[in-house]
């Protein structure tokens, strides 16, 4: 098979398709009829200097995608066939890969250091392959290894920290990872490409590096490492020396001190006189230290104790760093298409500008309006959008009282800049206009810069501004946006707004219309402002205007059905429009429904407005599905039991929701609407339930459907059992087993973990888990809580689990609070000698009394009125 694997594997490069093609298929015939066999036969292709260079690095990319995928579900498949395999040919291919990282050509050495990893990533935490890191570190001491080999085993080493997690390594080997890297990184010793290895592997492995950095002495030589191979000659070496430094930052603010002035040198020369790539990196150093001094100052604010210690080195360093930021502004590119993608030295300039202001507030103000006053009258244009551009990035940090009256006297001067002649400053000049209107405009919180004196104004020149390129104009709808946000609830306030509605909404609906409204997302921003101005408008002045676009936007919505479809970017297009006018009809079916006056408009629509959404679903597009089901839950909530005419048609949709664990965002929204759907029918929904409960029963228990969506679904069961009462019962046994199951996974899970993912999970679970609770027991009150008796000690117990944590999220206690006293609601004296010992309970619920949050001291005292009457009983 050697011979032919070679040829495959060659002729699966082909030009020519029907080879590729064929080559494909027998290498994916091989992998199906003996898989050892196949991982065996690539790691000999790659280690054998005898091959071509092509078939041996795509032999490399095959085995390295036969070892690990994006997919959850299909990575650990593939890490279950890996340790199925026979250890005697894991050996062999573990032998031939380190060997090849003494290969004489790169690209094997590369593509093997790549496949090690990610053997590395399956065995290592499963306390396999042990003499990994000592294999790897050998080749570094042993005398005269080639600076190839040296090269291509720390770029291994820098792969393996990047896939495994610092768990899985002992002290011993990180220092011994460590001590190589750091040597690797010498100037001395070392060949420029051992050098870049060598400092890429160290940004990899700070991660280990803890234990390191709290020792002086390890530190001060990491750091002098660092700090001189940021001064290379090469240029990629000082970048990847940056990238080290701003990791640094991220990771060990709080040993910095001794370092910051040798730092700030080294930055700022960068920042001032090296190659971009370089220069973006040292200002991603800055970045980093603002967010951990952001972040410290939040947690300052808190009621927490102890703490990281805040060094406070962007204060420090304001004076020197703040004219080194304004001074990248300056460096706009000449000619540059107007892409919010494209990253350069003003765009990361100004970021970390906009960081430093939140930093430190109104300091920065007295260091930047200067500059913005000195250029914004300039005539070069570079110099009026490195003002504008300044300014817009301070809005967020200072205080009302110190920006309100700096944008007052500036914000006419602003809307005459709309006309400026250069289109750089036009966008720079609407993007901070938006800025502007999302931070200092909320009329129901008392304080805006949009008064009845300027509001004409402003509405006038964002409309004609959106006439403007698409750049301009996409940044004027984001404008329009925040300037429509403002007003939500906003009461008498919002009436100013009134008038300007109807001409608002003309507008955007003709900006999105525009034949180049897919450059620079303009047709989405129009359409998503639009939105906002329905959402945020006073319904009593402007429903005559919101029910007139009703039909305008069915309309819109019923064209795109025929469309004719030859490309998939027809398909696409057609896709992205419908996404829109589906989310435009929901914010309209949710705004007119929220007043009985114009409820009816809705109820007298609906019938078409569901037709056109099934119509919808027919095109069979993910992100249309989306859309069309979120405005589908609005039209059930709006409808209520008029809503069970459409099940007929609409339920096979909502099973393939429910079925589609690919595109798990379509399935988690499924989930949401079929609440909302329950919601809204009651008990008109029990003939759909037990086909309902079945997919929900499906997803819960499969492994291939993201984590995310589980706990929607322990909701709607809640939503179910309020909906169908007493009808539950056959569900119960089932449901009530999937929750205790979660339940078990919560109390297995570290609340002190620090994966903010994971934590942010445990809470939905646990909240979810409650409401469900919550539900069915509410759902039995008036028929059969004795359903839920025998289940009465396990909810007690889960809640007294989570309760005694204390890294508990809010929401989480107000659910644990609501399902305690739904319990003693429902079940009543039957489950008083299951309280016991009441101490632990009745002294959270008096805390829970004293609580800021409203809704919790309401809930709490209803909890613990309930239980009291249990026990009086």
């Amino acid at each position: 098979m050697a011979m032919e694997i070679t040829q495959f594997l060659l002729a699966a490069q082909s030009a020519d398709a029907r080879i590729r093609t064929e080559a494909e298929a027998n290498l994916r015939q091989f992998q199906e009829q003996n898989v050892p066999s196949f991982l065996l036969s690539l790691s000999v292709e790659l280690a054998n200097n005898e091959k071509p260079t092509e078939s041996r690095t795509l032999a490399g990319i095959v085995l390295k995608n036969s070892l690990d995928a994006k997919d959850a579900v299909t990575k650990e498949h593939l890490a279950r066939q890996w340790m199925a395999v026979d250890i005697s040919i894991i050996s062999q291919i573990k032998d031939l890969l380190l060997r090849t990282l003494g290969s004489p050509v790169s690209e094997a050495r590369h593509t093997s250091a790549q496949v090690i990893a990610k053997i590395a990533s399956i065995d290592i935490p499963r306390k396999q392959w042990t003499g990994l890191i000592g294999s790897l570190l050998n080749n570094m001491t042993q005398r005269d290894s080639p600076a190839g080999l040296k090269q291509s085993t720390l770029e291994t080493l820098g792969y393996v920290c990047e896939e495994i997690s610092h768990q899985d390594l002992g002290q011993d080997e990180v220092n011994n990872v460590l001590t190589a890297v750091v040597q690797g990184m010498n100037l001395a010793e070392n060949s420029p490409d051992v050098r870049l290895a060598a400092t890429r592997a160290l940004y990899n492995a700070l991660e280990f590096a803890q234990t390191n950095f709290e020792n002086e002495m390890e530190r001060n030589y990491i750091m002098k490492m660092v700090c001189e191979t940021a001064l290379s000659k090469e240029v990629d070496i000082r970048q990847a020396a940056f990238e080290c430094l701003a990791s640094i930052a991220s990771r060990y603010y709080e040993v910095l001190e001794p370092y910051m002035q040798a730092l700030f040198e080294l930055t700022s020369n960068a920042v001032k006189g090296d190659e971009e790539a370089v220069a973006l990196q040292a200002i991603e150093f800055w970045s980093s230290i603002c967010d951990e001094e952001i972040e410290l100052q939040e947690f300052e604010s808190g009621e927490s104790g102890d703490s990281v210690p805040h060094s406070r080195f962007i204060e420090k360093a304001l004076t020197s760093l703040v004219p080194m930021l304004l001074e990248t502004l300056l460096k706009q590119e000449e000619n540059l298409d107007q892409d919010d993608n494209i990253w350069n030295i003003a765009m990361a300039g100004g970021t970390c500008l906009e960081l430093v202001a939140r930093t430190v507030g109104d300091a920065i103000l007295p260091l930047v309006m200067p500059f913005v006053e000195a250029n914004i009258v300039k005539p070069d244009w570079h110099c009026r959008e490195a003002a504008t551009f300044a300014f817009g990035s301070i809005i967020e940090g200072p205080t009302i009282e110190q920006l309100s009256g700096l944008v007052h006297a500036g914000l006419d001067f602003l809307l005459r800049l709309m006309k400026d002649e250069n289109n750089h400053v036009k966008d720079t000049t609407a993007w901070t206009l938006s800025r502007i209107f999302e931070f200092l405009h909320h009329p129901a919180r008392g304080f805006s810069v949009i008064s009845p004196d300027n509001l004409p104004r402003v509405v006038e020149v964002l409309l004609e501004g959106t006439k403007d390129a698409p750049n301009v104009a996409e940044k004027v709808c984001c404008a329009i946006y925040h300037l429509c946000q403002g007003y939500e609830e906003a009461g008498t306030s919002s009436s100013l707004f009134t008038p300007y509605v109807p001409a608002i909404i003309e507008c955007l609906l003709s900006t999105a219309s525009r034949p180049d409204g897919d450059d620079s997302r303009l047709r989405s921003t129009a359409y998503e402002s639009v939105n906002a101005v329905v959402r945020c408008s006073n319904i009593v002045e402007t429903s005559q205007i919101i029910v007139q676009l009703l039909p305008v936007i069915m309309n819109k919505l019923s064209q795109t059905l025929e469309l004719q479809i030859v490309s998939s970017d027809d398909k696409e297009k057609q896709g992205d429009l419908q996404a829109s006018f589906c989310g435009v009809l929901q914010v309209i079916i949710q705004k007119l429904s929220s007043v009985e006056e114009t409820k009816r408009f809705i109820l007298e629509a609906a019938d078409q407005i569901m037709l056109l959404f099934l119509r919808v679903f027919a095109c069979r597009s993910s992100t249309v599905h989306e859309e069309a089901m979120l405005a589908i839950g609005a039209l059930a909530y709006a409808t209520g039991s008029h809503f069970e005419k459409y099940l007929p048609e609409l339920y096979k949709y909502l099973e393939m929701g429910l079925q589609n664990f690919e595109e798990y965002q379509v399935c988690a929204i499924t989930v949401g609407v079929v609440g909302d759907i329950c919601r809204a029918l009651d008990d008109k929904a029990l003939q759909y339930c037990d086909g309902i409960m079945n997919h929900l029963m499906k997803d819960l228990s499969s492994e291939a459907l993201h984590r995310s969506v589980k706990p929607p679904i322990f909701s709607v069961f809640g939503d179910i059992a309020l909906a169908i009462g007493e009808h539950f019962e056959k569900y119960t046994p089932y449901a009530v087993q999937m929750m205790q199951g979660a339940a078990e996974l919560c109390a297995r899970m570290d609340s002190s973990a620090n994966d903010d993912e994971l934590l942010e999970y445990g809470n939905q679970l646990k909240c979810s888990i409650f409401e469900a609770y919550s539900g069915i027991l509410q759902g039995f009150k008036n028929s059969k809580p004795h359903v839920m008796l025998p289940y009465a000690q396990h909810i007690l117990q889960f809640v007294e689990l989570v309760l005694r944590e204390t890294n508990r999220d809010d929401s989480v206690t107000n659910a644990a609070v609501a399902a305690l006293g739904d319990v003693a609601d429902v079940l009543g004296p039957n489950i008083k000698p299951l309280f016991g010992d009441l101490a632990f309970i009745d002294a959270f619920l008096q805390e829970c009394l004293q609580s800021d949050d409203e809704q919790l001291r309401t809930t709490a005292a209803w909890t613990l009125e309930r239980i009291r009457r249990i026990m009086e009983s």
